[in-house]
């Protein structure tokens, strides 16, 4: 299978990157999505959460531009076996199986996976699960580490990543921080080494961290000279960057429902309300109204209370005129661009 178009890629988020919201990304200029981190024990034993998500990458196929979504299924894990069996049920449903080495939280740690996997003695372990996926599933392997330990000679991160090429990695996605359970962002991403991965290395490269704006997507790529770059949190805020486009706040809440719409029970409403809170805190989390938003949002009981609070209260706190073409909301949409 030949690799997805890696330039600009919407990074994998905890229950944040439903099949609506990596649509909409895709509509504004990502060339790929990944869903978020996938439990491969839950795959293999929850059919429910089986089912959940072979319904959201299903969906999402045909809905983007009547093409099959691009879109990389994230597995975590520390277990070849596991790992394969649980990409074995979703493969037919991706054009790409990526290898968690980042994830900086607690229970990662404490099921030693992630980003806890990166320390020299859990290389051979780590070599085996890569090896394992890139023989034995159809679409290609994929890793998305952070720098190895700090205790580590700067070299390490790397010294693993060729060997992980060498393993049957068709692309490394390297985010240069390293991994910290009580602070994900220390400090900004070592862009350096990003760099000198790209020398080293013969597959793809993919950068990940330091974007806010479409200037930083466009700097490092400069300075990195990076396949690809991936944005994770500012997408959130900004699902258009990759545009360049700073879109209408409401506007953009209103055109992510209306995907949600189309693409029934596939996000949950808790993931839902989240992102509408997030696309109106980017533009206006410094408003008077803010809080007011914020509480009234938490009131609503479905996706038709949200849209009705965007297009009357929260169009008339930012002091415009109330919206009641309430069924039309994406063929008028108006976007500034920088």
């Amino acid at each position: 299978m030949a690799l997805p178009d890696l330039t600009y890629i919407a990074a994998p988020m905890v229950k944040q990157s439903d099949a609506p919201f990596r649509l909409l990304t895709q509509r504004y200029g990502a060339t790929l999505a990944y869903t978020q981190m996938l439990d491969p024990h839950k795959l293999l034993e929850d059919r429910d959460y089986l089912e959940f998500h072979q319904r959201d990458l299903t969906l999402g196929r045909g809905a983007w531009n009547g093409m099959d979504e691009p879109v990389v299924v994230q597995l975590c894990g520390n277990d070849p076996e596991t790992i394969v069996q649980a990409g074995k049920k979703i493969q037919g449903l991706c054009h790409g199986i990526d290898l968690n080495l980042g994830c900086p939280q607690e229970h990662a740690c404490e099921g030693h996976y992630g980003g806890y996997l990166l320390a020299k003695k859990d290389w051979p372990l780590v070599q085996s699960i890569v090896s394992a996926m890139s023989q034995l599933l159809q679409p290609p392997t994929s890793v998305k580490l952070r720098l190895c330990p700090s205790s580590s000679p700067p070299s390490s991160t790397v010294e693993f990543s060729a060997l992980l090429e060498h393993a049957g990695a068709s692309w490394v996605t390297l985010h240069a921080r390293h991994v910290s359970a009580k602070r994900r962002r220390q400090g900004a991403a070592d862009l350096d080494v990003v760099r000198a991965l790209k020398t080293a290395l013969k597959v793809p490269v993919v950068s990940n961290g330091n974007v806010r704006t479409w200037e930083d997507v466009q700097r490092n790529k400069d300075e990195t000279q990076a396949d690809g770059i991936m944005v994770g949190e500012t997408l959130l805020g900004n699902p258009c960057i990759f545009a360049n486009v700073i879109p209408d706040p409401v506007r953009i809440s209103l055109e992510y429902l209306e995907i949600c719409k189309e693409l029934h029970d596939i996000a949950t409403y808790k993931t839902i309300e989240t992102h509408v809170r997030h696309f109106i805190e980017f533009q206006c989390s410094r408003r008077p109204w803010y809080n007011k938003f914020r509480t009234t949002l938490s009131a609503c009981e479905g996706i038709h209370d949200i849209e009705h609070l965007l297009r009357t209260k929260v169009t008339r706190w930012r002091g415009k005129a109330a919206r009641k073409d309430y069924d039309a909301c994406i063929d008028d949409l108006e976007y500034t661009t920088d």
